[in-house]
């Protein structure tokens, strides 16, 4: 074998490849490795040059298309799964590589599908959680519409207690429409950062005020800390959602549980150098580790019966996250069982 030719094709291959955007790998004879583009030793770092494939690709899909392909002389596509370190979706092209190559030459075009199925996976869960959540209201609405229309017709006694519990069920499904058609609205604008001045202040004393007698009803006391005035740019409407979401929370599974001993919401609100920064905390019985990271997910519930029994749709701290995102802030949440649990809202000052 020409060695100098070879090394003249490995080095015009190296360069070709190093040109394209997605995860190239080339292979020759025996299906070892001629060249591998950055994006390719990005995702698999075992790669290396006149390694066998698979020493750093172990995929038994990939090289059974390989010999699909070196046997017909066709390009050929799969897909393959990897579980570790995590879970990742690939697909890939392999094709015999065309031209005057001492050995015979297969290229490997690779494409990292992990975001998009997790994307469609969000996504078709999101449209079967939605469905879910409106149904069982339709069918209790449903079912006492026909017990009113039957058994029930002349029952004025059943027929007062049945309308109130429609009544319920139209305005469970009421908020949870609002409630999408904002997470809508909010997405669809989540790249045009808010230009208004917005006083923080104001909006937590407001929120204070409108969520007062929530409080009342639940025995639970708020308290404001806030400086006279904290001027940030942003969307009022939004940010008095944001806190209206957290400051809820907070009163009716936080500071109201029968578990509390301290049954006081902290609203607090910090300016600091390029940032203010809005903490809503509760003395409740807390939140358990595994369920921490996934509490911004649409429809995720810690207890799903006890939301839906208070009125909440399972949207309200993805509405919150997204708020927060277009706004350029940050969203954190710590809590421990048994130590009740602290929601914090970072924003960007006005001018900073």
């Amino acid at each position: 074998m020409d060695q100098s030719q070879l090394a003249r094709d490995r080095f015009i291959i190296g360069r070709f490849i190093d040109a394209l955007p997605e995860p190239v790998v080339v292979i020759g004879a025996a299906d070892r490795v001629l060249a591998v583009n950055p994006p390719a030793q990005a995702l698999f770092p075992a790669l290396r040059q006149d390694d066998l494939l698979a020493r750093g690709l172990r995929a038994a899909d990939v090289l059974d298309a390989i010999a699909r392909s070196r046997a017909s002389g066709r390009p050929e596509r799969t897909t393959w799964l990897e579980r570790v370190p995590v879970e990742r979706f690939f697909e890939l092209s392999v094709a015999p590589m065309e031209g005057p190559q001492i050995e015979p030459t297969m290229i490997l075009t690779l494409r990292d599908m992990s975001e998009a199925r997790r994307v469609e996976r969000m996504r078709v869960d999101f449209v079967a959680n939605a469905s879910h959540e409106l149904r069982t209201p339709l069918a209790s609405l449903l079912g006492f519409v026909e017990t009113l229309q039957g058994p029930a017709r002349e029952d004025k006694e059943n027929r007062i207690k049945f309308l109130g519990i429609m009544r319920e069920q139209a305005q469970r499904m009421t908020r949870l429409v609002d409630d999408l058609l904002s997470l809508s609205r909010i997405e669809q604008n989540l790249h045009l950062r808010p230009q208004t001045p917005v006083d923080m202040v104001a909006i937590l004393r407001h929120m204070a005020d409108t969520l007062a007698s929530m409080a009342r009803d639940n025995d639970v006391a708020l308290k404001l800390e806030a400086p006279k005035s904290v001027m940030v740019r942003g969307d009022r409407d939004e940010l008095l959602r944001v806190v209206e979401n957290l400051v809820e929370n907070a009163i009716k599974y936080g500071a109201s549980e029968p578990t509390s001993l301290n049954r006081t919401v902290e609203i607090t609100l910090v300016e600091q150098e390029r940032q203010c920064v809005l903490s809503v905390r509760d003395f409740g019985p807390g939140i358990a580790p595994e369920h921490l990271p996934r509490l911004t997910e649409r429809f995720y519930r810690v207890d799903a019966g006890q939301s839906r029994a208070k009125g909440g749709t399972g949207l309200g701290l993805a509405i919150v996250k997204h708020i927060v995102a277009r706004h350029c802030g940050r969203l954190g949440i710590e809590s421990k069982p048994g130590s009740g649990a602290t929601f914090s809202v970072n924003l960007p000052l006005l001018g900073r």
